[in-house]
């Protein structure tokens, strides 16, 4: 691979970072959450799943930094656009051609690692899945925390998917948790 096909693939990775999430601004969120931020987020609270569920963390990382790859492609799809099409096979497509002139380790791999994820049968596919459902529902709460109210409708189907004992514990401890303060006793530590 030459080093063309790499810089178009970080440049292709980047629209990430412009990308909006779709489930945002179909509830009215103003300020929605790129695509980039989501998968941050999402690999981080992947990384504690994953200690938590003594699952590999190497696996779980590139399953979250990776599983969004394909909307720099085919954008965010909100829940009534997979009403009228097949997203699932869009975004394999997608993916599939991505990674096509990938070095064929790198290729391999990242082959793997979707395969795995999509087919949610191992603790890292799990857990890589709970990430990002238990990230949505953070931004939800954040979202609902701010006055945005119509971000709570997220918090009706979502936590019903969440498979690991770690991640739901985390979504029952959110339900309570005031997002806004995190940074307050910050403030009163004295030098």
């Amino acid at each position: 691979m030459n080093d063309k096909n790499v810089l178009d693939f970080f440049a292709e990775l980047g629209l990430l970072k412009r990308i909006k999430r779709s489930g945002w601004w179909m509830v009215g969120i103003p300020f929605e959450e790129s695509v980039a931020e989501h998968s941050f987020r999402c690999a981080a609270i992947g990384y504690v799943l994953a200690k938590k569920e003594k699952a590999d963390t190497y696996k779980v990382l590139m399953m979250t930094l990776f599983n969004d790859l394909h909307e720099a492609r085919i954008n965010d799809m909100h829940k009534v656009a997979h009403r009228y099409l097949n997203v699932r096979k869009a975004e394999r497509a997608a993916f599939a051609e991505q990674i096509e002139l990938l070095e064929t380790e790198m290729k391999d791999e990242l082959k793997s690692i979707r395969e795995v994820y999509d087919s949610q049968k191992t603790i890292e596919g799990l857990v890589a899945r709970d990430a990002d459902i238990l990230e949505c529902l953070i931004q939800a709460k954040e979202y609902t925390d701010l006055g945005f109210r119509n971000a709570e409708k997220f918090f009706k189907k979502a936590p019903d998917h969440l498979r690991t004992e770690s991640a739901r514990r985390l979504w029952e401890s959110t339900k309570s948790w005031d997002s806004s303060t995190w940074w307050e006793k910050l403030g009163k530590f004295e030098r």
